[in-house]
């Protein structure tokens, strides 16, 4: 039976009416970290959980009005149940389950933690040797599915009281139902039930509800007795926790047993909107899924407590993060989503928040001892089982449980532990606790080993020991599941308190599993181009290209590699069609670059109508003697010079021997024709232009700069790597005027000429101002000696900046040649001259209408200098230094429309910043890069390119013109319907780029792309690529931002991904429960990452953020390719105490959450722009000592910028690493040294995306119940 994979969550919005905040966590002191709106609910809880206002609306800061903190959370408490969609069985029904009967628990031996046989249903590693599951590559279409079922209210509501009566409690959960009727044990991942197990007791249950009947059966083998590691632990403490206090003097006073794994939160009634579940009971008990359960019990009755979560020792401590059966095992934990605030002193007793008059006593918080119910989802990371956070197992592995209660029973005899083992993060390590192994992630079918995977880890501090037997097993390589740390003891863990039980983030899409699958399942073979419609691996993959006749994903990644046949179902789908496309793209050295073709004086091949390039695409006809254009379908004689026999199969015999009939991409050399006033190009120059003002001069930039460029100019790029550059260079130096040079060889020393008329700029030396490095070498040498000397006393401030290009355009024009700038520019330019701006920051616009005019350039003078710039093939690269507001809005026109570059130091220091910005200039000089370009993307009938983005002129709505292109940029093209397309033709794209190369020769690149066209919208979904699809959406929002309010932009931006998924789930996936969200397969990370597209500075910017941020970000985002944008949205966060100095494999990254974070790790975030090095406060000494030279966490610098240079092998691989991590990105990344609990902690904070941030942008967990809650309106 074929498992179709989809990854449901059920996750039943019912109403949590555990207190959503719990103990208050005092801000840290000295910085205080604002929740959403900053202030504090009342009571004293931060108010960390700003409400979603209402469907589509941005959301709003602050917190809720007339907000209670014992007011229950009718739209976030959500469980999660994975529910596998299996071909042959119906979903699962959870229903509410009748009085259990009673019975002592199984002494049977440790339960596999995922109740399901190995080889069955695990999302963990498995113990080394299973066999690994894993979808065909082309595997049948599967959707995948997150199940959010439940009411969802609107965000910015009051939050409902909880029911009155027990009475009305009991209908309620009578009502509930989630999925529908339970899988045949037969399907995939079931294993029989095993006879050791009781059924589940429903703890709290006055009459009898309907029973649950759960899918899934007793696990078949038996577990290590050490649980897995888990998520690091992470709150920021360095005080004891408080002791256990009682929360409140009601509720049942014996201890009862835990509550049971299946029992299902207490419902507020659905709002009316919203079908109610289904009131259809379910026949008889039923198995539990998802885990041992938990020993049997007679119900009992209570007073109500407002809680989901039935708590079985309402005396005892709050619960912890870890669902362990006993009191005082667990520690409280910070909200899923958000990242802790920290203090210094101990939190308040959990006494100290008397019940509010009226109110119904203060139950104990979410993450009870006892498992989570179903209506909370699995066990959070950090507090449950630990998952592996690669979230619900994915489609491709089978059918993901209904994930909601994995929890063993507890062991009997065992003392409960002492409640000091809070932490924040990830539960205590079981093994160390005192209750049953539980299986790391055992959500979904088992994944076979994974690369850099070891088995299951032992909760002491040795860093991974996979266990294969109840006993505790030898430690295995220092390898981890990702995200599966292992927590510190128990004095380590923070108390934290877990405010309120929501979706498990183990139960949803985790990016990290996804690209761990990805590289498993494409990173060994080759990708070979040949086969139409053929999505590539994903960009944070590792693989190597063959092109068999389309481009490489290098060159080109498609939003959709299935195409609509049809407009109509292009616009009911509302999927992007788009390519992303880098026509110079870096091959690695294992990579053979395109091949040069050179038809002498006729020139390439061309279609005689549409002019499209001779391709592979081309159907040669008539013996040969004609072809028929595959774009338009005209036929064209073949010139005699270019004829040859076809063979039996209609090809020409020479095919293989010639780039252009086989291969997707390669370069055809020009002829005059393709050249201005046809005559060849001169090779291009360099003109370098210093800003030479006070400012400049005194942070030492003026000095770096003459120092750096006079070894940097033997570094010049050109074509053969024997010959020397024959590009030419020239120098200026400017402030309220312009000094230019002549640097001609034969003088002995350098001339200096000032232009003080900036209003009519002129170059005033034709001769020796572009030379040639090796002849003027001497003069050179000695006027970059000379300029730091000549301005070291200036008093000058003030600067122009428009006059700066136009001199270095005139030079290029006087030349005659293409060329670009490099301009080094402090300040705002003021002085009195063209392109003269004013400051207009202004925070107070800021979320208003007017919010647009400030990414938009302040004058139009730099727009038309631009179009001239352009015309002359005058690239421009800025180097911004600027220690306050310089209007990157308008000084960046030239750059972005040049296509061109901006960097930006802010508050440059020399001894920090020198390294970074020495090699962005040496990078910057040094790539391969072409000139006076023009690009053109043709297409077959039936499609046409509509819209451009990045950095480009066009002055026509075809042709994309860049001065310079260089071997980063993207150019991003969307496609829209004109006809209708064909399955059987598809869908073609020609790039073609015309360009000069730096030694002067003219040339065409072409990059070829074919894609399949569908009928079906299931083939358009199982055929995208979600981060092409990212890449897209932030460059269209980012340029949406210069007409429209930042709130209506991100408005739009959740309306398409609600309507994409809402098409699919419509149209193609199988019927359900409105409550259950269900995601394609291959965009089951759209949503956490639109988040982080939603959430960036551009978007939604923190009070912290610059305007010239914001708009130097959205500059830099317009021409990113795929992976830079991918690791810039979502960051790359690596567990350095999990890296195996043996090995050369990188330890699996964990997920972006505070929570993941281990007190005792040290890890290393990367974004493309910057690299965090996090260090835990109780980093083992080992480790510290072998990183930074010293054993003592107080000891560590964190204002170094380079790691210590020690001889021993962890110091040296991991230094290593930086280097690989840093030579894979386009700008070199300054490296930060963050110490936990540090100033520099809320930097980095910043990047822990999957959190909520302090700029009011939802945790994921919050935004994915947010689009449940769009896409259901939308299907209603």
């Amino acid at each position: 039976m074929r498992v179709r994979d989809e990854l449901r969550m059920n996750v039943n919005q019912q109403p949590h009416m555990a207190s959503p905040y719990g103990q208050p966590q005092p801000g840290y002191q000295g910085y205080p970290q604002p929740g959403y709106g900053g202030g504090h609910a009342p009571s004293g809880y931060p108010a960390q959980y700003a409400p979603y206002n209402g469907p589509g609306s941005a959301y709003q800061q602050g917190p809720p009005q007339g907000y209670s903190p014992y007011a229950s959370f009718p739209s976030k408490t959500l469980a999660t149940n994975l529910v596998s969609d299996l071909s042959s069985s119906s979903p699962l029904d959870l229903g509410m389950r009748g009085p259990p009967t009673s019975g002592a628990p199984p002494v049977s031996g440790a339960q596999n933690y995922s109740q399901f046989g190995q080889g069955e249903t695990q999302n963990g590693p498995p113990p080394m040797g299973a066999p690994p599951q894993r979808p065909p590559v082309s595997q049948t279409y599967t959707p995948a599915a997150v199940n959010l079922s439940g009411p969802q209210p609107p965000y910015g509501q009051q939050f409902e009281a909880p029911p009155v009566s027990m009475q009305q409690m009991t209908n309620q959960m009578a009502s509930m139902q989630v999925g529908s009727t339970a899988p045949s044990p037969a399907g995939p991942g079931y294993a029989p039930p095993s006879v050791s197990q009781a059924p589940i007791s429903a703890a709290y249950t006055p009459a009898a509800p309907p029973t649950f009947p759960l899918a899934s059966t007793a696990p078949t083998q038996p577990l290590p007795t050490e649980a897995m590691a888990q998520a690091p632990p992470q709150s920021y403490y360095r005080v004891p926790p408080p002791a256990q206090q009682p929360f409140s003097s009601t509720g049942p006073t014996q201890p009862q047993a835990p509550p049971p794994v299946s029992q299902q939160s207490f419902p507020q009634v659905p709002p009316v909107s919203q079908p109610p579940f289904s009131t259809a009971l379910p026949p008889g008990p039923t198995q539990s899924y998802g885990g041992p359960l938990p020993p049997t019990q007679p119900s009992f009755q209570r007073p109500l407590l407002p809680t989901s979560q039935p708590s079985s020792f309402p005396g005892g401590p709050p619960p912890t993060s870890t669902p362990s059966q006993f009191p005082g095992v667990m520690p409280p934990q910070p909200p899923v989503s958000q990242p802790s605030p920290y203090h210094s002193g101990p939190p308040p007793n959990a006494t100290g928040f008397p019940p509010q008059v009226g109110a119904q006593p203060r139950p104990p918080l979410a993450g009870m001892q006892g498992p989570p119910m179903a209506s909370q989802g699995p066990p959070m990371a950090s507090q449950g089982p630990p998952m592996a956070s690669q979230g619900p197992p994915m489609a491709s592995q089978g059918p993901p449980m209904s994930q909601a209660n994995h929890v063993p029973p507890s062991q009997h005899g065992m003392p409960p532990s002492p409640t000091n083992a809070s932490l924040s993060g990830p539960p205590p390590q079981p093994g160390m606790q005192g209750y049953p192994p539980q299986q790391n992630g055992a959500f979904g079918q088992v994944r076979g080993p994974q690369p850099g995977y070891s088995g299951p880890y032992s909760g002491q501090p040795n860093y991974g020991a996979p266990s294969a037997a109840p006993a505790p097993a030898p430690p295995a390589p220092k390898r981890l599941d990702p995200d599966s740390i292992p927590s510190p003891q128990a004095s380590d863990m923070p108390p934290v308190q877990k405010t309120r039980h929501r979706i498990d983030p183990d139960a949803i899409p985790s990016p990290i599993q996804v690209i761990e699958d990805d590289k498993a399942n494409k990173g060994s073979e080759p990708f070979t181009t040949g086969v139409r419609g053929q999505a590539p691996p994903l960009v944070t993959t590792k693989f190597q290209v063959r092109d068999q006749g389309n481009a490489s994903p290098r060159y080109i990644r498609c939003t959709a590699y299935n195409v609509p046949c049809n407009s109509d179902m292009a616009k009911q789908s509302q999927v992007p069609l788009a390519a992303v496309i880098k026509p110079l793209a870096t091959l690695p050295p294992d990579e053979t670059p395109p091949y040069l073709v050179d038809h002498g004086e006729s020139g390439p091949i061309r279609c005689n109508r549409c002019k499209a390039y001779m391709c592979p695409f081309m159907q040669f006809i008539e013996g040969g003697r004609r072809f028929q254009c595959g774009f338009c379908s005209c036929v064209t004689e073949v010139p005699p010079h270019y004829f040859q026999h076809l063979d039996h199969t209609g090809k020409r015999v020479d095919c293989y021997d010639r780039p252009e009939l086989s291969m997707g991409s390669y370069e055809f050399m020009a002829t005059v024709d393709y050249c201005k006033n046809n005559k060849f190009p001169q090779p291009p120059a360099f003109i370098f232009l210093i800003d030479v003002s006070y400012n400049a001069v005194k942070n030492g930039m003026v000095g770096i700069v003459c120092q750096e460029l006079k070894t940097l100019l033997d570094y010049l790029p050109r074509q053969n790597p024997d010959v020397e550059s024959n590009i030419r260079v020239g120098f200026v130096t400017y402030n309220k005027v312009l000094h230019f040079y002549n640097v001609k060889a034969s003088l002995a020393q350098p001339q200096m000429m000032v232009v003080s008329d900036v209003a009519d700029m002129f170059v005033p030396l034709l001769d020796g101002f572009l030379v040639n490095v090796s002849e003027s070498r001497v003069v050179i040498e000695s006027l970059l000696d000379q300029i730091p000397e000549m301005f070291a006393d200036t008093r000058e401030t003030e600067t122009v900046f428009g006059p700066v290009i136009q001199a270095g355009l005139e030079a290029l024009k006087a030349a005659d040649c293409a060329g670009k700038l490099f301009v080094f520019h402090s300040s705002l330019p003021i002085a009195e001259a063209p392109g003269k701006l004013k400051n207009r920051e202004d925070k107070k616009l800021v979320g208003t209408d007017k919010e647009k005019s400030l990414f938009q350039p302040q004058v139009s003078f730099y727009n038309t200098l631009a179009k001239e710039c352009v015309a002359q093939g005058c690239c421009v690269d800025l180097f911004l230094f600027p220690n306050q507001y310089v209007d990157v809005a308008t000084l960046g026109v030239v750059p972005t429309s040049t296509g061109g570059s901006i960097y930006k130091y802010t508050y440059f220091q020399a001894s920090t910043d020198q390294e970074r910005f020495l090699n962005d200039l040496r990078r910057d000089v040094q790539k391969q890069v072409g000139f006076d370009a023009v690009m053109r993307v043709r297409t077959s009938t039936g499609i046409r390119a509509t819209d451009f983005f990045g950095s480009f002129y066009m002055s026509n709505t075809t042709d994309v013109e860049l001065a310079g292109l260089d071997c980063d940029k993207t150019v991003t093209v969307e496609f829209r319907h004109d006809d209708k397309l064909s399955e059987e033709t598809g869908a073609l794209m020609q790039c073609a780029v015309l360009y000069t190369t730096c030694n002067g020769q003219r040339r065409l690149r072409i990059h070829n792309m074919a894609v399949n066209c569908c009928s079906q919208l299931a083939d358009l979904y199982r055929n995208c690529e979600t981060d092409t699809i990212i890449n897209f959406f932030a460059k269209y929002a980012y340029r949406s931002v210069l007409s429209s309010p930042t709130k209506n932009v991100r408005d739009s931006l959740v309306n398409q991904c609600a309507q994409i998924l809402a098409c699919y789930r419509k149209n193609c996936a199988s019927p359900s429960s409105a409550g259950q969200l269900i995601l394609p397969e291959c965009m089951k990370l759209l949503p956490v990452y639109l988040n982080c597209v939603l959430k960036s500075d551009i978007l939604q910017p923190g009070a912290d953020v610059s305007l010239d941020d914001r708009a130097y970000l959205r500059q830099l985002v317009s021409a990113m390719d795929v992976a830079e944008s991918h690791v810039f949205f979502y960051p790359r966060l690596l567990p350095l105490q999990q890296l195996d100095v043996e090995s050369m494999s990188l330890p699996v990254a964990v997920r972006d959450s505070e929570e993941r974070l281990s007190r005792g790790g040290v890890y290393l975030l990367e974004n493309g722009l910057n690299i965090f090095l996090w260090v835990g406060v109780n980093a083992q000494q080992e480790l510290l000592q072998n990183i930074f030279g010293t054993p003592a966490f107080s000891q560590i610098d964190p204002n170094m910028t380079s790691l210590p240079a020690l001889d021993n092998p962890f110091s040296k691989r991991l230094r290593e690493i930086i280097e690989s991590v840093r030579a894979q990105r386009s700008r070199y990344m300054k490296l930060m040294v963050v110490k936990q609990e540090d100033k520099l902690e809320l930097i980095f904070k910043h990047f822990l995306v999957e959190d909520k941030s302090n700029n009011g942008g939802a945790s994921y967990v919050d935004f994915l119940c947010h689009m449940h809650k769009e896409i259901r309106q939308l299907l209603s």
